[in-house]
């Protein structure tokens, strides 16, 4: 069994203290806010397509195994009696309005979606009291003011902090004081370790890894040895507690992208390609604004079964330029095995910035 890494963490620095707070059911409780009579139903929030996926579920659905994320065909096999309701546009006010009574306890915030922020509480427990007292105050205000539940967790990192407001969902508060991390982490999945997927999750129980108590059995050497370096040295210190991710206040966007979903299965290469360049021309505008360049597209192409493809295409230059992003794209698809017979447009096949199909 390897030794706990202390690269980077003095032996003397205080614990930190992060809080991590996410909205319950955040879409839903929204909707229910105009229309409470809907209260204790099954309910999804979802675009009314057979594309759309559930961007969120009551309780009352998840019980069905409906989750996020979710293609919504799915969902309703699996609870055919829940409600659909049409998403509105309140969530990103509602959002902006908690997200302010959060920023009233510190600067020191991290919004990380619509409906969850990260807070750094080392230095405002000086003058506002214990970290439970921050926490059960301001999820108090968000459900006075804004009659909307959350759920929190606090602990000395980002990653445990996440976990433990995930823990104490619904509508509840769980602190891991630093002295209790491992046997806080040590029962769970590894499943749920960041950045664990189900490929990644199966591999590891391969080896007879199913615990996060069983992942710290195995030593540095051996992770990266299976791993990879990166891969191998992030597992062995997420399964320790090890995290040492700031609360960023301001988050630099790391990827711009676009996409769009077909509402029926499209075939058509003409019309598929002029989405495309709808897309680049979009992430082009989006580069611009925020005074960046690319140099490599990530490609997602994802099928009527769900079934998704995903491909990096490095460009030989940086760029804003959506005609060039465009070429590159193309260019790529059609080095695919799985498009050589349906691809067949070229750059120089367009007219008035407007692809067509080569005859």
């Amino acid at each position: 069994m390897g030794q706990q890494s202390t690269q980077g963490v003095r032996a003397d620095a205080p614990a930190r203290i992060i809080m991590h707070l996410d909205m319950d059911a955040f879409f839903v409780n929204v909707e229910l806010l105009t229309q409470p009579q809907l209260r204790g139903r099954p309910l999804i929030v979802a675009r009314n397509s057979p594309r759309s996926v559930v961007l969120s579920a009551s309780y009352e659905a998840r019980r069905y195994g409906v989750r996020s994320a979710m293609p919504l065909a799915r969902a309703r096999q699996l609870c055919p009696a829940a409600l659909l309701l049409e998403p509105s546009a309140h969530y990103r006010s509602y959002s902006a309005q908690v997200m302010a009574i959060l920023g009233a306890i510190t600067d020191r915030l991290e919004q990380v979606s619509v409906d969850e922020a990260f807070l750094d509480l080392t230095g405002a427990v000086r003058a506002q009291g214990s970290p439970v007292d921050i926490a059960q105050q301001a999820r108090d205000r968000i459900k006075t003011e804004l009659g909307l539940p959350s759920s929190v967790g606090i602990s000395s990192s980002k990653f445990v902090a996440k976990m433990a407001s995930a823990g104490s969902k619904p509508n509840g508060l769980w602190v891991v004081p630093p002295q209790r991390v491992q046997e806080f982490l040590d029962p769970l999945p590894v499943s749920k370790l960041w950045g664990v997927g189900a490929k990644s999750a199966s591999f590891l129980e391969g080896f007879g890894i199913h615990t996060v108590a069983q992942l710290r059995e195995y030593d540095l050497p051996w992770l990266q040895g299976r791993c990879g370096q990166a891969a191998g040295l992030h597992l062995y210190e997420l399964a320790r507690g090890i995290d040492r991710r700031e609360v960023t206040p301001e988050r630099i966007e790391k990827s711009i992208g676009a996409e769009h979903t077909f509402t029926t299965d499209q075939t058509s290469a003409e019309a598929i390609t002029a989405e495309i360049y709808s897309l680049c021309l979009a992430v082009a505008r989006r580069l611009r604004t925020a005074g960046r360049q690319t140099r490599t597209l990530s490609l997602k192409i994802r099928y009527s079964d769900f079934e998704t493809l995903t491909r990096s295409c490095p460009l030989p230059l940086a760029t804003v330029s959506g005609r060039i992003m465009f070429d590159a794209v193309i260019a790529h698809l059609k080095q695919l095995e799985v498009f050589a017979a349906r691809w067949l447009i070229t750059p120089a096949d367009t007219a008035a910035g407007r692809p067509r199909r080569k005859t």
